[in-house]
């Protein structure tokens, strides 16, 4: 059985994921059986309903790591540009505008500037990227709940089964 609220509705991807139903119908039903049938049913939905939690949990926490690593490449691009091509093409290139400036050490400041400008930006969009990251918003709703329906308590003692007889 699926929560509506778990549903695959929405583009994060995360698929439904199974729970117990917290109350319905079935309860009229559940109070003619034994004491120690509905102790076992409630062991089982309770099973039930924590690996239903830990499902969520990991659904959505595989999904905020794809996101941060999605943003971890764009700090390895910004270290990699920085290293590699700080020797190779940058080296060039000061040495192309020191033929044609006349002056060595202005075109090689000037390189050395579009560097750091090359790392600050891919630095800017990797700490855009991780800054998205966010909690798993579901499964803490849906931890709370479960921890409120826990806390509940009859609202009459009538409900309950006799065991007196």
């Amino acid at each position: 059985m699926s929560s509506p609220k778990h549903e695959r509705t929405s583009p994060d991807g995360v698929g439904a994921v199974p729970y117990l139903p917290l109350s319905s119908d079935e309860e009229a039903a559940a109070s003619e059986q034994s004491i120690g049938k509905l102790v076992g049913d409630a062991t089982q939905h309770l099973s039930t309903l924590v690996r239903a939690e830990i499902e969520l949990a990991k659904a959505e926490l595989a999904q905020e790591a794809k996101k941060a690593l999605k943003g971890t490449v764009f700090f390895l691009i910004a270290l990699t540009v920085f290293l590699y091509s700080t020797f190779f093409l940058f080296l060039l290139i000061a040495e192309g505008l020191s033929d044609w400036w006349g002056i060595r050490w202005p075109a090689f400041a000037t390189v050395f500037g579009l560097m750091l400008v090359t790392v600050g930006v891919t630095a800017f969009i990797g700490w855009r990227k991780v800054k998205k990251l966010r909690a798993p918003e579901r499964t803490i709703s849906s931890v709370k709940e479960t921890a409120e329906a826990f806390k509940r308590k009859p609202a009459e003692d009538d409900d309950l089964p006799s065991t007196q007889g």
